[in-house]
């Protein structure tokens, strides 16, 4: 791993942006493709981040390629590189949809009870589990043939919601 990059202000991580970087945002991917800012594999931790070095972290169609067993270590590294208050954004097939199928390379599926293990508390008590860094989810959405929608926010190191 290189020397972690640091950043003057809060910056906007698009994770596993491929080609496809949002405007305004910086993009990591493991392939040097146009667009990708930072080389590097978002399954290799800790990512070249300063811890919350970053406002948002966006992950389109890339929680599906993360192997379950380092799902939590993911989502925890998210967390690592936010600010206190600072959002995930993620958007995955649904679990067993067609989409999710279509790709041989997805490995890890996610409906809308998956996000009730990242927050402590979510009435379904999952947290307790795992106990990973404690995230609020603040939006689902999804379609059981097409895509889940989530935005999550960090929570403080003791599950305490900080405000902008």
């Amino acid at each position: 791993m290189g020397k972690k990059l640091m950043f003057g202000q809060k910056i906007m991580l698009d994770v596993g942006c491929g080609e496809n970087k949002q405007e305004g945002f910086v993009g990591m991917d493991r392939r040097k493709v146009k667009g990708v800012d930072i080389v590097h594999d978002a399954e290799d931790f800790p990512w070249p981040l300063d811890d919350e070095s970053c406002a948002v972290v966006s992950c389109r169609h890339l929680v599906e390629h993360i192997k379950p067993w380092l799902t939590i270590q993911f989502f925890d590294e998210a967390w690592r590189v936010l600010r206190d208050g600072g959002v995930m954004m993620i958007v995955t097939p649904y679990a067993g949809s067609f989409g999710f199928w279509q790709d041989p390379t997805h490995c890890n599926g996610f409906n809308e009870a998956t996000f009730a293990y990242f927050d402590p508390e979510h009435p379904s008590g999952l947290y307790y589990i795992y106990k990973p860094k404690p995230w609020k989810v603040e939006h689902l959405s999804w379609s059981v043939v097409g895509n889940i929608e989530a935005v999550l926010r960090k929570r403080g190191k003791y599950g305490e919601d900080k405000k902008e």
